[in-house]
């Protein structure tokens, strides 16, 4: 059978990864980034003390050509391997958003975001898998991305995802909720981190902050992105369908009406998740400006089964008209 190009690709970062694994020692994940930076290098990089192995990298490193490849192509293949070392890998915070809420990311900034230039921060960039995957459905438009993320190896797997994608892609390897050295942006996108932020010197200085005990890290994820997008900017964000529901809601709810309008909650179906309790939604906002009105109506949605062709395209019109009646600028 035919091998996809995606699967043709993933073999390629499988067994070039399986060997530098068992060469160099280190995680499947490790293997990969370095991997990944020998194919955009187009060298081997690490000392290889195999000859065999050595002579099989290169054999493979030169039978690619990633000019045959799309940018999607590129991201999808690079995504199953990282998914496959994430199976082994025991850290929690190693996770990623599903293929299917990225193009649905995707397809809600192209409604959104008229501009044919623009900039998007994700402040939770992980591996850069969603912030692409939006990228690769704005390829008419010129987009520069930032990310941030205080995990050093998805960050590692982010800079190599954008380098094989030709996306400019600035990374900062840092604590997103610490001071962010970057311009304000015209939109934000971020599956939030859903917990309590263990410092509490710096959430002090959010207004979000718990009046007790630690905040919650995904209200000051929420205040930092605010703080750091323009005026009539947008944001998309993956969040917990409970976000309005817990002891610090009301806090949130108060300053999201100083600063933004929340102009639509998607509640994305159930079967996209392991368990009722992980279900989430994508909540749209816009900052609040000068040239900015608040929409007539917030725009609410049951998201049925992405797979339901039919029951998607009649939510798809009546996003569109929804998004024709009530968008500001």
């Amino acid at each position: 059978m035919k091998t996809t190009p995606v699967e043709e690709l993933f073999n390629v970062l499988n067994e070039s990864a399986d060997l530098l694994q068992q060469e160099l020692d280190c995680t499947y994940l490790e293997a990969l980034a370095k991997t990944g930076e020998n194919i955009f290098q187009q060298s081997i990089l690490q000392k290889i003390e195999s000859e065999w192995t050595g002579k099989r990298l290169k054999k493979i490193y030169e039978g690619l050509n990633l000019d045959h490849f799309s940018k999607e192509e590129i991201r999808k293949s690079f995504q199953l391997a990282i998914l496959k070392g994430m199976k082994e890998s025991v850290q929690p915070n190693h996770q990623m958003t599903p293929d299917s809420i990225g193009m649905l990311f995707g397809y809600l900034l192209n409604k959104f975001m008229k501009q044919n230039s623009y900039r998007i921060l994700d402040p939770v960039v992980g591996t850069g898998n969603l912030l692409t995957a939006v990228m690769n459905q704005e390829l008419n438009k010129q987009i520069e991305g930032i990310g941030v993320d205080i995990d050093d190896l998805l960050i590692k797997l982010a800079y190599i995802n954008a380098n094989l994608q030709e996306h400019p892609i600035e990374l900062f390897n840092q604590d997103s909720l610490e001071h962010l050295f970057i311009e304000k942006v015209d939109a934000v996108i971020g599956d939030l981190p859903v917990g309590y932020y263990p410092n509490d010197i710096r959430a002090a200085d959010y207004e979000l902050k718990a009046d007790n005990g630690h905040s919650y890290a995904h209200h000051l994820f929420i205040e930092q992105s605010i703080r750091h997008v323009r005026p009539g900017g947008y944001l998309f964000f993956l969040i917990p369908n409970g976000l309005f529901e817990s002891e610090q809601a009301k806090k949130l709810h108060e300053y999201m009406m100083k600063n933004v309008y929340i102009q639509a909650i998607l509640q994305l179906p159930e079967s996209l998740f392991k368990n009722k309790q992980n279900a989430k939604s994508i909540l749209i906002m816009q900052k609040q400006g000068e040239q900015v009105k608040q929409p007539k109506e917030i725009l609410l949605v049951n998201m049925p089964s992405l797979t339901n062709g039919s029951e998607l395209e009649k939510i798809l019109i009546k996003m569109d008209r929804w998004i024709n009646e009530n968008k500001s600028c």
